[in-house]
């Protein structure tokens, strides 16, 4: 069996916009073991009338980071396999 390792990288930034809630920003940094950097991006807003719960923020928007990170992940894998086998690749499951 071989085992890879690759790592994600998360930066968090919050910023409290007085009365329109605070606003929270996630990115998620991926460097591939060819060397391709992806960075995915993710937002969450609290409402002014929630409750200030700074980890719901943050989670929501790192779920959002990754769901971007992974979608940029298919889509350059498709376009490796479309150069890698010179035809068009319609993934599935």
């Amino acid at each position: 069996m071989t085992e890879k390792q690759w790592s994600v990288e998360i930066v968090i930034e919050e910023h409290e916009s007085g009365e329109d809630g605070s606003k929270t920003r996630a990115k998620a940094g991926l460097r591939t073991p060819g060397g391709d950097t992806l960075v995915g991006v993710g937002y969450a807003r609290r409402n002014p009338s929630d409750p200030e719960v700074p980890e719901i923020g943050d989670e929501l928007a790192t779920a959002r980071a990754l769901a971007d990170l992974s979608h940029q992940l298919i889509e350059a894998t498709v376009s490796d396999l479309e150069a890698a086998t010179h035809s068009r690749v319609h993934l599935t499951g």
